[in-house]
């Protein structure tokens, strides 16, 4: 049986109005065929993105009440199955970054940093993530956002309607080779992308 070490299997941007911006799907390692392939269909990820948006609405009341309106990274959203687990990171302006990671993703044979990493954790699957470990893909994701932002040619009150309905997706493909770049170089242990 090979060994397997956690990967990233979506990545989301959902808007400051609860509309969803952009989804990559990455594909993951299935075991029984040896191939790699995703372990849910575009619908099912777009579900488990629209199920973070609970929880994100929950820490946000949380943190009203305690009287700290803290944004930035709330790790760990919920766990989908034994399998997926949802992180999420909010910005300051509302916008949510959320990652899917797949905890038995990629076969360790893979990159050389991915094997580093699983030689210094025992047990990846069985234990999770350490805290702190989705924090270099925020940093990217953001990184990425903001460079988007940043172009002249992109019209946010596009893909920013109140309300929450309707609203463009991004369509950037230098937006989306960034995600896609993300995802693939993420493991666990990798301090930067």
């Amino acid at each position: 049986m090979a060994t397997t070490v956690p990967s990233i299997a979506c990545l989301g941007v959902i808007g400051r109005n609860n509309n969803p911006l952009h989804t990559t799907i990455f594909p993951s390692y299935d075991p029984a065929t040896n191939t790699y392939r995703p372990v849910r269909t575009p619908l099912q990820f777009s579900l488990i993105l629209s199920s973070t948006l609970d929880v994100f609405e929950l820490r946000a009341r949380q943190n009203a009440a305690a009287g700290t309106g803290l944004t930035g990274d709330l790790g760990l959203l919920h766990a989908v199955d034994d399998r997926l687990a949802a992180y999420g990171f909010e910005t300051n302006t509302g916008t949510r970054f959320v990652v899917v990671v797949d905890m038995r993703g990629r076969r360790l044979d893979g990159s050389a940093a991915v094997a580093a990493a699983a030689e210094k954790r025992s047990g990846t699957a069985a234990t999770g993530l350490r805290e702190g470990e989705m924090r270099p893909v925020f940093k990217a994701m953001q990184a990425a956002y903001i460079k988007l932002m940043q172009n002249p040619f992109f019209e946010i009150d596009e893909h920013s309607v109140p309300g929450g309905m309707g609203g463009k997706r991004i369509t950037s493909k230098r937006f989306a080779e960034e995600m896609r770049r993300i995802g693939e170089r993420w493991g666990p242990g990798v301090t930067s992308l």
